[in-house]
């Protein structure tokens, strides 16, 4: 039986994800709601330039969310605007769609997000008997399913470290929040503790309860590096003495010390900040997860789009994928919130499949 879903946004992550869940047997689109006015009424298969498919995006999100659907696939903006997600997605969820989401990084754990923040979400589940899984953007899987795995792969876990060391410069997201570009003096809005923790810093407190310890506290770090000349990257121009690398940690301590920490090394081009933190498999574009125990592991990992190449485009499809694929157990899951602690393994169900797209709504 194929999932009935309406696929909620076609920005960075969403236009991906179509192009994916058009060719998949086991998903069935049947509706695109889009924000951009340039897009309504536009065939799908031409907004990732594709031949027409027969369905077309709308902007009228009622309309959307009264068809028979089994789940919608929010990739929304990020937490920056948490109103307005929290808004749409409590509409879905009303309408008695189950939402599979990466755009509100601070429900990755909802046991740890604000009451105030959850309890729309936990009302809106309740009202319209549905359920609500979020990925997460940071990407989810590389600071939640990877270290996990591997922990649980350890007699003894002393301590672990998972690193995001990317190339921001094909990045089309905004950089603001950051601070990438900016001048070194305006401070960036994850600078600011509370809001990088929020951001990121969720699933900290997910591993320590998996790990069954008592968090002492979450605190961070946070740096800029300014460039010394002009930086020109395909998304434009990074002027000198501006921000051109930030690499911050979020730290869980245990017993006195940070023994649970997610650390980001973000740069725009290769060339930035040259004595932070650099890949092993490639020197720049991986995620490595570092666990300290008995054994020792390290695990790292290269994503590249299949079509161009590029990291920041093969990290955002496997977001926005890890999130389609939950349906199926989102839709098996009572009402309510749910983190990845509550998914079973999703080994990629019919994943191997032709290698010529069929690109097709049913």
């Amino acid at each position: 039986m194929a999932f009935k879903v309406i696929l909620w946004g076609t920005g960075f992550v969403g236009k991906m994800v179509l192009r994916e869940i058009l060719d998949h047997p086991d998903y069935s689109l049947v509706a695109v709601i889009v924000h951009d006015e340039r897009k309504n009424g536009v065939d799908v298969g031409a907004l990732i330039g594709a031949p027409p498919v027969g369905l077309k995006a709308t902007t009228d999100v009622d309309a959307a969310l009264r068809l028979e659907a089994d789940a919608v696939a929010y990739y929304g903006p990020t937490a920056e605007f948490a109103a307005q997600n929290i808004d749409n997605m409590s509409k879905a969820l009303r309408a008695g769609k189950n939402v599979v989401s990466t755009a509100m990084t601070p429900f990755v754990y909802p046991k740890a997000c604000s009451p105030k923040m959850r309890k729309p979400i936990e009302d809106a589940c309740r009202d319209g008997d549905t359920t609500c899984f979020t990925s997460g953007i940071d990407p989810g899987f590389a600071n939640d399913l990877f270290p996990m795995t591997l922990m649980g792969l350890c007699g003894r876990v002393d301590r672990v470290r998972i690193q995001e060391i990317l190339d921001y410069a094909t990045y089309s997201g905004s950089y603001t929040p950051m601070g990438l570009g900016a001048p070194m003096g305006q401070k960036a809005i994850l600078e600011e503790p509370k809001a990088l923790i929020r951001a990121w810093g969720l699933t900290i407190y997910m591993m320590a309860d998996a790990l069954d310890v008592q968090l002492d506290t979450v605190d961070t770090i946070y740096e800029k590096w300014p460039t010394p000349h002009r930086i020109d990257y395909p998304l434009g121009t990074i002027e000198p003495g501006h921000c051109a690398a930030v690499r911050f940690e979020i730290r869980g301590f245990v017993g006195g010390e940070p023994r649970i920490v997610i650390e980001h090394c973000n740069r725009i081009t290769h060339q930035a900040a040259p004595h932070w933190p650099r890949g092993k498999l490639a020197e720049n574009d991986v995620y490595r997860v570092i666990v300290e125990g008995s054994p020792n592991i390290t695990q790292e990992t290269m994503l590249r789009g299949a079509y161009d190449n590029d990291p920041n485009s093969g990290g955002c499809l496997a977001t926005g994928l890890r999130a389609l694929y939950a349906i199926p157990a989102v839709c098996a899951a009572p009402p309510g919130m749910m983190s990845a602690l509550d998914l079973p393994l999703i080994p990629g169900r019919h994943n191997m499949r032709s290698t010529t797209p069929r690109l097709s709504t049913v």
